[in-house]
C-alpha cells in the first residue's frame, strides 16, 4: 500500500502523531486516519516499527473511517516489516480501549479484511474482540494444496504433525509436551515459510496444561516471536478443541500474561484480555 493511493491527503511521519499500546505485551503504534490520511508505505511502516531506530511494535494499527458504514470504524493491521498483517486480536482491542476512552462508549465494531469486529469492554475493564468464525478447510486458511487441516504433516525439528486454522489470518498450531523445550526463534523462521503456506504463516507452539489452560508462543509471520498473538491464542484454543485435548472455553497463558478465548456455540471465537496504554508522542 502506497502513500498515495488512497484519496485524501498523503502520510507525511515528521509530526505526526502516536500513541503507544500493548495487549498482554503484544505492542503496537496506533495511528489515527480517520481525516483520511492515506496510510503509510510499507517502507515507511517498517522505519516506525523498528526498535532501534523507531518507536518500535510488532503491528502498526490504522484507525480509519468506516468504508461500507457495517461498523463504527475501520482498521488496517501492518507487521513490523511492513506487510499487511490481515488479522490482529490484542492490535482490535487495543483500538477498541482507545477509543472506548475517547466516545465513552463500552462497544465499539470495527470493519477489517477479516470481516466486521465487534468489541465490548468487560466489567472487570478487559476488553473483548469477536474475532468471528474460524476457517477450517484448505482454501480458507489458505494452504497451498487440498490437505486435512487437522493433521497438516508437515514438520521441522521437533516440531510435528501442525493444526491449520485461519483465523483472518492463516496458523499452524504445533502441540509439544514442553514449550520452553522449543527453539521457537530458529525453527519459526522456516516454518512460516513452509511452501504450504502461500501467504506464509503465523506458528503457534502449544502445551496442553489442563482441559482449561494452555501455554502458547507464538512466532508471527512479519513480526517473529511476540509477547502474545491474539490471533494466535484463538487459533490454539480451536486446534485444542478439535484434538479433543481442550474444552471450548480456555485461558491461554502467553509471554506477556493471559487472554481468555471462548470458542462458543454459534461458532464465533471470543477473545478478553488487557489492554494498556504506554506513552503518546509525534514521529520525528
Amino acid at each position: 500500500m502506497s502513500e498515495t493511493d488512497q484519496t485524501g491527503p498523503a502520510f507525511r511521519p515528521a509530526g505526526f502523531p502516536f500513541v503507544k499500546m500493548h495487549g498482554a505485551g503484544n505492542d503496537f503504534v496506533m495511528l489515527d486516519l480517520r481525516d483520511g490520511t492515506a496510510a503509510p508505505c510499507a517502507r515507511t511502516a517498517a522505519r516506525i516499527a523498528d526498535r532501534h531506530r523507531g518507536v518500535g511494535c510488532d503491528q502498526l494499527i490504522l484507525i480509519t473511517p468506516p468504508s461500507t458504514g457495517l461498523a463504527d470504524y475501520g482498521l488496517l493491521f501492518l507487521n513490523s516489516d511492513g506487510s499487511d498483517s490481515g488479522a490482529c486480536g490484542n492490535g482490535t482491542r487495543c483500538a477498541a480501549a482507545l477509543l472506548m476512552d475517547e466516545t465513552g462508549s463500552a462497544e465499539i465494531s470495527f470493519e477489517s479484511v477479516a470481516g466486521v469486529l465487534d468489541c465490548l469492554r468487560n466489567g472487570d475493564g478487559t476488553v473483548a474482540v469477536d474475532m468471528g468464525r474460524p476457517a477450517l478447510d484448505w482454501r480458507g486458511i489458505p494452504l497451498s494444496e487440498d490437505r486435512d487441516t487437522l493433521h497438516l504433516g508437515i514438520a521441522e525439528g521437533t516440531l510435528c504433525d501442525p493444526v491449520g486454522v485461519g483465523m483472518g489470518n492463516p496458523h499452524a498450531v504445533f502441540f509439544v509436551e514442553d514449550v520452553a523445550a522449543v527453539p521457537v526463534e530458529r525453527i519459526g523462521p522456516r516454518l512460516e515459510r513452509h511452501r504450504l503456506f502461500p501467504e506464509r504463516a503465523n506458528i503457534g507452539i502449544a502445551q496442553v496444561k489442563g482441559r482449561d489452560r494452555l501455554r502458547l508462543r507464538v512466532w508471527e509471520r512479519g513480526a517473529g516471536l511476540t509477547q502474545a498473538c491474539g490471533s494466535g491464542a484463538c487459533a490454539a484454543a480451536v486446534a485444542g478443541v478439535r484434538r479433543g485435548l481442550t474444552d471450548r472455553r480456555v485461558t491461554v497463558e502467553v509471554d506477556g500474561g493471559e487472554l481468555h478465548i471462548d470458542w462458543a456455540e454459534d461458532d464465533h471465537v471470543l477473545m478478553s484480555g488487557p489492554t494498556a496504554t504506554s506513552f503518546r508522542g509525534v514521529l520525528a
